[in-house]
Formats: C-alpha cells, sequence, structure tokens
C-alpha cells in the first residue's frame, strides 16, 4: 500500500463565521473527492466489508440488500466516494463523506456506538501498523501559541451565541450536566446543570467572600451562581461572543459587581486565588501546554486554596494514539483540541505540585446531555438555517454531537469532576 497523495489540507477547518452558500471555496475537502488510486480505494473497501462483518451492524452498499445480521443500519448511499474519502484520509475522509451526504444511518448514535466501541478491529491487526500512511500529522497552525489558541477559539465559540442558544439549555452551559435521574428529560435540564455547578463550587469550597478565579466562561452561568453564592469572581474567557452575552446575563441577574469577566488568555491572569475552578477547558489547551496550564493553576492557588476541574477524558493508549494525528474532530470542531487521560492529568498535576485529592466520573450523565443537545439541534434546524448555517454545516454538527454521544455511550470517553490541591512535598517544601 503506498502513502496517499499529498492535498491541501486543513482549508477546511470550521470557518469563523456563518455562510449562506455551499460551494468549494467553504468546504473545498467536501465539494471535492480527494486524489487517490483505484488500488488504494478498492483496498479500503476490502478491508472496511470485512469488518463490517464482523460487527453488529447492518450495512446496506449502494442498492444492494443490506448485508446480514441485526443492528443499526448504516447506508453507503454513494459506494465509490466513501470508500475513497477512507482510503485517502481515514476517519477524517469518514467524516467529511457524511458531510457531503455519501452515508447515512437512521440512528446515527447507534451506528457510532458500535463503531466507537469496536474502533481497534475495524482494521486487521496485520494492518495496524500501517495507519501511520494515511494519518496525518496535526498541522502547526492549530498549535495553542498566544495568537493560536485566540483563533482556535474563535472558530467554535464565536459562532454565534444566537446558534448555541438554539439547542443549549436556558443557563447556557456547554458541559456535562449532573442529571437526578436517567434518563433525563429536557423538563429538568437546567436543574441540571445547576447540579453540576452547584457540585463544582462544592467542591472547590466557594462561599461569602471566597476570592474565585474561573478559567474559561463559557456564557457566564457558573460566575453567575458563585456570585449568589457571595464570592469575588474574575473570570477569563478568549471568545469575544461568550465574554459579551455572559456580561449582559450578569447584569441582568444584578451581580456584576461581584464578576470581573476579562478578555485574557488564563497564562497572563494575575493574582492569587482562594479557588480555581475550570470546567472542560483542558481540553483546548493542548497536550503541549499542559505542563503550563496546570503550573498556572498552581501559581494562582493561595495556601490551602482548592481547584475543581470538570474534565472529558479518554484511555492513555488512545490519548497519545490521538494527539499524533489530525482528527475529524480537531479538523473541524475543536482546533488545538485534546480530550487527556487520568495518566496524563495526574502526572501533569505533580508535576506542577498538585495533587488529585478527589475524583469522580459520570460519562453515562454526559451521554444524556448530548442527546439533548442533538434532538434540540435536529428540532431546530429550520431556525439554524435562517441564521445562515448552511446544509453542510448542519451535518456536520449533526455528526459532532452524535459521535460524542457515542463515544460516552461505548465508555470510550468519560467525564470526570476532579478535586486539586498542593501536593504534602509542596506544603512541606513551603513551610
Amino acid at each position: 500500500m503506498t502513502a496517499p497523495t499529498t492535498r491541501d489540507t486543513d482549508r477546511t477547518l470550521l470557518p469563523p463565521q456563518r455562510t449562506s452558500t455551499t460551494g468549494d471555496n467553504v468546504w473545498p475537502d467536501v465539494t471535492r473527492l480527494p486524489r487517490g488510486s483505484h488500488a488504494r480505494t478498492a483496498i479500503t473497501r476490502l478491508i472496511l466489508q470485512g469488518a463490517f462483518k464482523r460487527l453488529p451492524l447492518r450495512v446496506q452498499v449502494g442498492e444492494e440488500p443490506a448485508g446480514p445480521g441485526s443492528g443499526p443500519l448504516l447506508h453507503v448511499r454513494d459506494p465509490e466516494a466513501f470508500f475513497r474519502r477512507i482510503g485517502a484520509d481515514g476517519l477524517i475522509g469518514f467524516g467529511e463523506s457524511y458531510m457531503a451526504g455519501e452515508w447515512t444511518a437512521d440512528e446515527l448514535v447507534d451506528v457510532l456506538t458500535v463503531l466507537a466501541a469496536h474502533v481497534d478491529e475495524l482494521a486487521p491487526k496485520s494492518l495496524r501498523r500501517l495507519r501511520g500512511l494515511w494519518a496525518r500529522r496535526r498541522p502547526d497552525a492549530q498549535s495553542n501559541t498566544l495568537a493560536g489558541a485566540r483563533d482556535n477559539i474563535r472558530r467554535h465559540y464565536d459562532l454565534s451565541n444566537d446558534l448555541f442558544a438554539l439547542f443549549l439549555d436556558p443557563t447556557m452551559s456547554y458541559s456535562s450536566a449532573v442529571f437526578s435521574t436517567l434518563p433525563a428529560t429536557g423538563a429538568t435540564f437546567a436543574e441540571a446543570q445547576h447540579r453540576k455547578i452547584d457540585r463544582l463550587l462544592d467542591l472547590a469550597g466557594v462561599g461569602p467572600g471566597t476570592r474565585l478565579l474561573e478559567i474559561g466562561t463559557g456564557w457566564g452561568e457558573l460566575a453567575l451562581r458563585a456570585a449568589e453564592r457571595g464570592a469575588q469572581v474574575t473570570t477569563v474567557t478568549l471568545s469575544a461572543e461568550q465574554r459579551r452575552l455572559a456580561q449582559h446575563r450578569l447584569r441582568e441577574a444584578g451581580v456584576a459587581d461581584r464578576v470581573t469577566v476579562d478578555l485574557c488568555d488564563y497564562r497572563h491572569v494575575q493574582g492569587t486565588y482562594d479557588a480555581v475552578v475550570s470546567v472542560e477547558m483542558v481540553e483546548a489547551v493542548g497536550a503541549d501546554y499542559w505542563p503550563v496550564y496546570f503550573a498556572t493553576l498552581r501559581e494562582r492557588l493561595a495556601p490551602g486554596g482548592r481547584i475543581a476541574l470538570q474534565t472529558i477524558t479518554m484511555p492513555h493508549e488512545r490519548m497519545l494514539t490521538t494527539a499524533r494525528t489530525h482528527t475529524w474532530i480537531s479538523k473541524y470542531i475543536f482546533p488545538g483540541g485534546l480530550i487527556p487521560s487520568m495518566t496524563a492529568i495526574r502526572g501533569e498535576s505533580a508535576r506542577a505540585g498538585l495533587c488529585v485529592a478527589a475524583d469522580h466520573g459520570y460519562g453515562e450523565h454526559y451521554a444524556e446531555t448530548l442527546r439533548l443537545w442533538r434532538e434540540r439541534f435536529h428540532q431546530e434546524a429550520a431556525s439554524v438555517e435562517a441564521l445562515g448555517f448552511d446544509a453542510v454545516f448542519r451535518r456536520m454538527w449533526e455528526l459532532y454531537l452524535a459521535y460524542s454521544e457515542a463515544g460516552f455511550r461505548a465508555r470510550y470517553l468519560d467525564v470526570r469532576q476532579l478535586l486539586l490541591t498542593e501536593s504534602t512535598t509542596t506544603q512541606g517544601e513551603a513551610r
């Protein structure tokens, strides 16, 4: 098998602003098929069709009848394009093929859950070592330098506050909720988000007079709730859109005098705080900057202070593989991001003089959170279109939300709330 033909990669990063048209200038790697040999496409087809027979899936290729077996149905509507994209670009090609409408599934999450649960079995063991022939290295442009981090955040979080408001709950919380019962209902969504926030604030010991630093403002709900407890809050974000709406919401709630929302990189924060909270922020930092991130947490913490983190995690070996690879998620959804493992978090925390004092996982709650977001996004498809987001964008976000939900349902991913404190060694050295 020969290496793939070099392509103009990363022209199809998530557009920084909405668009009402679909064309080569907006989605070049979706509207045009990649260059690739017939032999490579044929080999990919043989490998995948063999894998499909081993999985609990029914697969319909073109107009052929669906294959035997049980399980959800994956319909490959354009076989030539589907296998060609995957042969050229692996899982990036798989995602771009969905964006192009070349495959579909009535139960998208169920199909993706099967694939996530069996991801290591898609290629025969003898061929897995050849993965590097098509897997591409993450582009240097996505590195989270001070300038790069601003651009990476802008590409996702500055899309449109109106877009996020269509599918998030009324608290505008863009992270996993904690439900009282599963399965969840939309009626309890805001309550479940408050439960998540309150657990984090309790973990960090936030109360009247607490000097709290939040790294990653979101749309301001955690800062608002901390201020209602009597805390004095400094919260930082790189998203101008989020900051604008967060400030408005804080004013409306009557707590703006207790919250400062800074458009600031976490590396530039000054001072010390009794508590630090950061919700699903470490995933956006990038592995190269985890040492700086955890060192910053430690440096900003007053003696005896507490750090509460909420983070998505994945198994360590999978994290190492993902860190070396340019993925569909890093190309289109979260440029520069990487989900850590608990091994990585414990190691980086220890090197920064911190220890993990408490650890609670609840991945099934994130699956439910994503289900509710996905259902709302689907219900609001016409409103998303009215905002100027085209059909390719909508398919991209449908896949992103379903792909993420499947990761948690397959236990490929987890979400954890962590308490970090000064390590006993650090405390001893300070004395």
